[in-house]
Formats: structure tokens, sequence, C-alpha cells
């Protein structure tokens, strides 16, 4: 599994995040809660599955961070 920066605007879209990474990415810019999930890699973007998504949405609605959810600090 790697980490995927999130760039875009949608968490639940696979084309919203950069190339995958080694370690979890430094969130510091609070533009975007989002800042980054962790997935297998398909094919250079996340493997985005239903569980994923709902690990997004419990992290998001909650601003808590989970295994493999990464929130930007504010």
């Amino acid at each position: 599994m790697s980490w995927f920066p999130f760039t875009g605007s949608n968490p639940a879209d696979p084309a919203h995040y950069a190339a995958p990474v080694a370690t979890p990415p430094t969130c510091s810019s609070p533009t975007q809660q989002m800042c980054a999930l962790q997935a297998d890699d398909d094919g250079g973007q996340p493997d985005i599955t239903d569980a994923l998504k709902d690990e997004i949405i419990n992290s998001l609605q909650n601003q808590v961070n989970g295994p493999n959810v990464r929130l930007k600090t504010r």
C-alpha cells in the first residue's frame, strides 16, 4: 500500500490524487481538509474501495484521522 497526496476537490475520485509516495505527506495548508490516503496502487492512482470511501466519510465528518486517511492540521 502507498500514500496518495490529495490534490483535487473530490476525495472519492482516484483522479484527484497525486502519484503515490512511500510515507504519509506532511499536511499543513488548511485550504482543503483532506490531505492523503493510503491505498493499493491501481496504475498510479489509489484503489478506493467501498470500505475506504466509508473511512474517508467518517474521517471528514468527525474530523479525525483514520488508519488510511490523513487530514490536514488546522
